[in-house]
């Protein structure tokens, strides 16, 4: 446009391409702002009061649940990620999924499988810390159709949270993922582990029960 307005001169522009090409020409391109599109998709999201507030006294089973996702490397550097969803009364694993990725799809489904194994209750609490998963306007969404009450730790605040981080300590304390080849039998050695964690897994604090027999016991004292 240049040429052919202020010299008259009509060039095409694959011409033009090739002559900057030849040259080594490069011109630097206007890039979209990142900050602008990072500060838009923050604004649709939304934290909430840590309704919580530390009370892991709870002694009603399904009534409140901790969230949260962990990284577990295995197969020399490879990532996963774990999304887990604690009783925090009977300290249960009530649903998990595990990813190779961190889409949303993944903390969704484990909120759906809350639903599909009849978890929630009226009223259930679910606390989360703020991370962009659980401030996610697709996760609120699904917060609200299952009619969970959603509530937040304060940010920089892991101790709010204690209860799943408990968990994922001793996940890694116990399992030496680094032995783990392939996804798949990262994904069979999680779900073993569950299995044992809800069923076989005693503690001291449950009065020497595992998990499940201790949400049983509570059932039994609320009835």
């Amino acid at each position: 446009m240049h040429l052919k307005s202020d010299y008259e001169i009509a060039m095409n522009h694959k011409k033009i391409k090739r002559i900057m090409k030849k040259y080594g020409l490069i011109t630097k391109i206007r890039q979209r702002n990142p900050y602008k599109a990072i500060m838009k998709k923050t604004n649709e999201h939304r934290t909430f009061q840590n309704i919580l507030n530390r009370d892991f006294k709870q002694v009603t089973p399904r009534k409140t649940l901790c969230t949260d996702i962990t990284y577990l490397y295995y197969a020399k550097g490879r990532k996963a990620y774990l999304s887990a969803v604690k009783d925090i009364a009977t300290r249960e694993i009530v649903s998990y999924k595990l990813s190779n990725n961190l889409s949303m799809k993944f903390v969704l489904d484990s909120i759906n499988n809350l639903d599909n194994k009849g978890v929630i209750k009226n009223k259930t609490l679910i606390h989360s810390d703020q991370g962009t998963h659980y401030t996610n306007p697709e996760y609120i969404t699904k917060v609200k159709e299952l009619n969970l009450i959603q509530s937040m730790s304060r940010k920089g605040n892991c101790i709010d949270n204690a209860p799943i981080e408990s968990f994922f300590g001793h996940l890694k304390d116990d399992v030496n993922f680094k032995k783990i080849m392939t996804f798949e039998e990262l994904n069979d050695t999680i779900k073993s582990y569950m299995e044992d964690y809800n069923n076989k897994r005693y503690q001291w604090e449950l009065k020497k029960m595992t998990p499940a027999q201790y949400r049983n016991h509570l059932l039994s004292l609320n009835t």
